[in-house]
């Protein structure tokens, strides 16, 4: 048998039920809003961390890619000692063509012009509005793609990879000395 709720005395000595759903009927409702806002806003909080998370991911790649294609023109430096002088030359060129050699047998200078040429239509595939330059320098992070600032000071080379990320307004680079 179920049980009965107490009953109440008034102040004239009067028994009275308790009233139900009297104070607490809206309380559950208002538990409800309240839950829900703080997982909405819960949720938008980890919405805006994963894009986030995605943003990062997407510039650790392209720094990742720059770094690579850096190291690569290093290598390519190392692998034609004797045209070092001619890397120098050829990396200030604005336009740099391709020699038409490699399938003839290329001099070491030739050799070096085509590594710049192949490089930079790499690096401007690989990277968004991505280019690149050897120099000699002295303060080597510095420089922007129109002006890499190569103050020919010192006796090490510097390969420098410069590439736009979106919603940056400066470019971002990689500099890697080269001892050849």
């Amino acid at each position: 048998m179920p049980r009965r709720p107490p009953v109440r005395e008034r102040a004239g000595g009067v028994r009275a039920a308790p009233a139900r759903g009297s104070r607490a009927s809206g309380f559950a409702l208002i538990e409800v809003l309240v839950s829900f806002v703080i997982l909405t806003v819960g949720l938008l909080g980890m919405a805006g961390l994963h894009s986030i998370a995605i943003a990062m991911g997407g510039s650790s790649l392209l720094r990742s890619k720059a770094t690579e294609m850096g190291y690569e023109m290093g290598d390519r430096i190392r692998a034609n000692p004797s045209g070092v002088t001619a890397y120098l030359a050829n990396m200030t060129s604005t336009s740099p063509s391709d020699p038409g050699c490699i399938t003839s047998g290329c001099t070491p200078t030739q050799l070096a012009q085509y590594d710049y040429w192949e490089w930079n239509r790499e690096l401007a595939n690989v990277l968004p509005a991505g280019s690149g330059v050897v120099c000699i320098d002295s303060t080597p992070d510095d420089g922007t793609p129109a002006a890499p600032q190569c103050d020919g000071i010192g006796s090490v080379l510097v390969v420098k990879v410069f590439w736009q990320e979106k919603g940056k307004p400066v470019p971002s680079y990689f500099a890697t000395p080269v001892r050849p």
